[in-house]
């Protein structure tokens, strides 16, 4: 019989969402577009051209929801606000309906014995702000420290744990590089300055924050910081991995954790960027000191220089388009992984959890670490009984905890674990054809219904063990 795999009595057990993935309602009690209002409206942007109209309907269902997740026994649950919700044009005061849909969301929280953790920024721009520039202006991070003082003054008497931007790497060189999420735009230069300005919001936003708030709340910001491995050891491959390692990692955790950017960086992008727009001062104000620190984590990538790469279609290891997220390491090339892979086509590896949570670990010693964000995408489908197993999900999920686990035996301050998703939605540009979610959501009717592995998942938060892996 294997060692039971144990964690802390206090850790967090938790389920993540985000607004637009979930909430429905765009065009109630004052919310106006976001930029994934208007991306996914365009054609040919979407799967379908599906779109986050009605989703699954949280906003009108968030009591039963927060039931659900009371009766599976979780502990934590991560959503973020809706910025155009709460402030329509992404600037001046906040319509309190929007605050108010919060306000009850985090009261039904609290009433369940269930810990909030409000996310700011989970991508949805107000798309005022994006016609004035968007994040490769200056201004929006301005506009950002705003909005973030307005929600922590409403919700920081109930909330104690608050996320500043999820996936910043997504918003933006997916949003402004490669174009394949919102606002969809192609233009390297535009997708190193949203960076930069993404990092000076998290900086300004934190200080909001903790001028708002009382002093025993804590911030944090979750990275998708990659894992990057490379095809073997050759010089030219590991040089091609530390410009991917720059771009996806090092650009945001090393102005956060360490207030400078990468040299190798500058280098890297001196062809596409002078990076003129960080002004003296900026990287005191996003080093501000952290509380925690999120990390989400679903593949590992494997990258190569472009002579030692098979002939075909160039790979950019996140969607289809043609144009590059990789501004300056336009010729690495990204390979499958092997082994099993998810519906998404993303290798399942829990090693690379582990290396992410230790290389962290060492990078920012003493600072508590949390997995915002960990999951897996499969084609579940009720049985005729309406039962609906997924117990490749229950696989994954048992091999990444213990992953986490071993983290934790190995020296990890790691406080918790989010798993992505609590219900199955909105999945960005693939539309509602990935469920990603413990709890079966039919779209036709909006009926939830946990999956077996939410019940796994559940009795694992309420003992502090996983339970076995079951084929059932």
């Amino acid at each position: 019989m294997p060692e039971p795999v144990t964690f802390p009595p206090a850790f967090l057990w938790g389920a993540a969402t985000s607004a637009y993935q979930i909430e429905g309602a765009v065009r109630e009690d004052g919310r106006t577009p976001s930029i994934w209002d208007t991306f996914s409206h365009t054609p040919g942007k979407t799967a379908g051209g599906e779109h986050g109209d009605i989703a699954v309907d949280h906003y009108h269902r968030y009591r039963d929801d927060v039931a659900l997740m009371a009766e599976l026994g979780l502990t934590a649950y991560r959503f973020s606000v809706s910025w155009p919700r709460v402030q329509p044009t992404g600037r001046g005061p906040a319509v309190q309906r929007g605050l108010d849909f919060y306000r009850r969301l985090v009261d039904e929280l609290l009433a369940h014995g269930i810990k909030p953790a409000v996310t700011l920024y989970h991508w949805d721009l107000p798309q005022d702000l994006e016609d004035a520039g968007g994040w490769p202006e200056r201004d929006t991070a301005l506009r950002f420290a705003e909005y973030a003082q307005i929600v922590g003054e409403a919700l920081g008497d109930r909330v104690e744990q608050w996320i500043t931007l999820n996936e910043p790497w997504c918003s933006a060189f997916l949003g402004y590089g490669s174009g394949v999420h919102a606002p969809g735009r192609t233009d390297q230069v535009a997708s190193l300055r949203a960076a930069h300005h993404l990092n000076l919001a998290h900086g300004l936003g934190t200080s909001a924050l903790r001028a708002a708030m009382p002093a025993r709340n804590t911030v944090a910001v979750s990275l998708n910081s990659s894992v990057i491995r490379t095809v073997s050891d050759d010089p030219a491959d590991v040089a091609a991995a530390r410009r991917i390692d720059d771009l996806a990692n090092g650009v945001f955790h090393g102005p956060m954790l360490n207030g400078v950017y990468p040299e190798t960086l500058f280098e890297a992008t001196s062809s596409v960027t002078d990076w003129s727009y960080v002004l003296d001062g900026d990287l005191q104000l996003i080093n501000q000191p952290l509380d925690a620190l999120g990390l989400n984590y679903y593949t590992p990538s494997l990258v190569s220089a472009s002579e030692s790469a098979p002939s075909g279609p160039r790979a950019d290891g996140h969607g289809n388009s043609s144009y590059s997220p990789w501004p300056g390491a336009d010729d690495v090339m990204f390979h499958q992984t092997p082994g099993d892979r998810t519906e998404m086509g993303w290798t399942i590896d829990p090693t690379g959890l582990h290396e992410l949570i230790m290389r962290y670990a060492s990078l920012a010693p003493g600072l508590p670490l949390y997995v915002t964000e960990n999951g897996a995408a499969y084609d579940d489908k009720p049985d005729p009984e309406g039962r609906v197993h997924d117990p490749e999900r229950i696989a994954y999920l048992h091999g990444h905890l213990s992953a986490v686990r071993r983290a934790i035996a190995d020296g990890a301050d790691v406080r918790g674990y989010y798993l992505w998703s609590l219900m199955d939605n909105f999945e960005w540009a693939y539309g509602y054809g990935k469920r990603f979610g413990a709890v079966y959501v039919d779209y036709s009717t909006l009926a939830r219904t946990p999956k077996s592995s939410a019940l796994w998942y559940g009795q694992a938060a309420r003992s502090g063990e996983l339970p076995p892996v079951t084929t059932e």
